[in-house]
């Protein structure tokens, strides 16, 4: 099982807009990812998001977000969201300080 967590910012005020795009996520976003057995949660704190995902591998995540929709989502994300200076969301990949049960199975495998 291949995981994977990322933390990234809101900019100010956009939390509203960008919960209601995910609690009415595209149909065809949803489709892939489903797909591709690719599991998502996204907590919220303030303005940063933290974000953890599994997939059966890093190929099937890639799968799930290739392609005209995921392209236009991912722009359509980055109006909300702290960008670089190419307009590309700034992610930081976060390290894993603790495991414990399905969590710390799932890295023994």
């Amino acid at each position: 099982m291949w995981s994977m967590a990322l933390t990234y910012q809101l900019k100010p005020g956009k939390y509203a807009e960008y919960k209601k795009a995910h609690d009415e996520l595209w149909p065809e976003l949803a489709q892939a990812m489903t797909e591709n057995d690719v599991n998502m949660v996204i907590h919220h704190h303030e303005e940063r998001l933290y974000l953890y995902m599994t997939a059966p591998t890093e190929e099937h995540f890639t799968w799930s977000h290739t392609g005209e929709v995921a392209d236009r989502w991912l722009e359509y994300m980055a109006t909300m969201m702290i960008t670089d200076e190419n307009g590309k969301t700034v992610m930081e990949e976060m390290d894993m300080a603790f495991a414990f049960g399905r969590y710390k199975d799932e890295l023994d495998e």
